[in-house]
This record gives C-alpha cells, structure tokens and sequence, in this order.
C-alpha cells in the first residue's frame, strides 16, 4: 500500500510501520524500529530523516496527562464571531495562540466559526479564562461552553 500526500510525496507501508512505532513511542531505537519493521538501521533512519525533511514529521514530543499536572477539566468552546474579514480571523487566532490553556483551536464551517478545546484546573479556573484572557479578545459575537465529562477516543493521527 502507498499513500500519496497532497505535497507529491508518497509513504509506503513500511514508512506508515515506522511512523506507528515512533507515535507509540518516540524514544525507539533505530535497531528496534529496524527488527520490528524488518529494515536494516541505515534504511529506517533514512525513511526517517526522508519524512523528516517532507514534513510528514513535525517534531518529536512527550504525551502528557492533564490530570496529574491538575489540569483536572476539558472545555469545548464554540465561538461565533462579529466579522469573518482576514483581519479579525487571523487577529482572532493570534489572541488564542497566547493562551496556554487552549490545546486546540480550528475555524470551522456551520454555526460557529471556532472549535476551541481548553484545559482547566476547575470551573473557577475557566471562569477566570473567560473573564480575564477569552472575553477580551475583540471581535466575539457569541460562545457556547461545554464540559467534557469523559474522553472516549484521543488519537493524534489515524495511524494509531
């Protein structure tokens, strides 16, 4: 199997073995990716360096859990706002990347025009983002909050 990615580039089934490892754990050798996908070193690290330098992979993290660092909530926020000008979009997304507690923000299409996804200590803890760093931003017509009472799927790509 081949995956073309819409910047030309194409992915192998041996390229989408290794990329599962390194999402299970980013930390894995070169010779274990190697046993475990049947390439030698050399070839693994130059599939690698080869979606590096696509863009396929980004960068190497750590997956956290929110909970025990006392983020202890998950809230969805749905923005409208005033004007949909480049200006007010684009000046938008810049108020929310300066906000650490937004994990997630993507202009959509429907009824809203942002899915923002925040981590919170607690309900006071929100109260106090919306008042002192979300309600600032200019530009907001409308929102609507709801609290994530559990997470039943998480995934990051749809390699998993």
């Amino acid at each position: 199997m081949e995956i073309r990615a819409n910047n030309g580039k194409s992915f192998d089934s041996q390229d989408l073995a290794i990329l599962r490892i390194l999402l299970n754990d980013s930390r894995t050798s070169l010779h274990e990716i190697g046993a475990q996908v049947g390439l030698s070193t050399t070839s693994c690290w130059n599939r690698i360096k080869r979606m590096q330098d696509a863009g396929a992979i980004e960068r190497y993290t750590i997956k956290v859990d929110l909970d025990k660092i006392g983020y202890q909530d998950t809230v969805i926020v749905q923005v409208t706002l005033e004007s949909h000008s480049e200006e007010m979009l684009y000046a938008f997304g810049r108020e929310l990347e300066a906000i650490p507690e937004v994990l997630e923000a993507c202009l959509i299409s429907g009824d809203y025009d942002y899915f923002i996804r925040i981590a919170v200590h607690n309900t006071k803890d929100y109260e106090r983002l919306l008042r002192e760093r979300l309600y600032k931003i200019p530009g907001i017509r409308h929102s609507k909050s709801s609290f994530v009472l559990r997470t039943l799927k998480r995934e990051d790509t749809p390699l998993g």
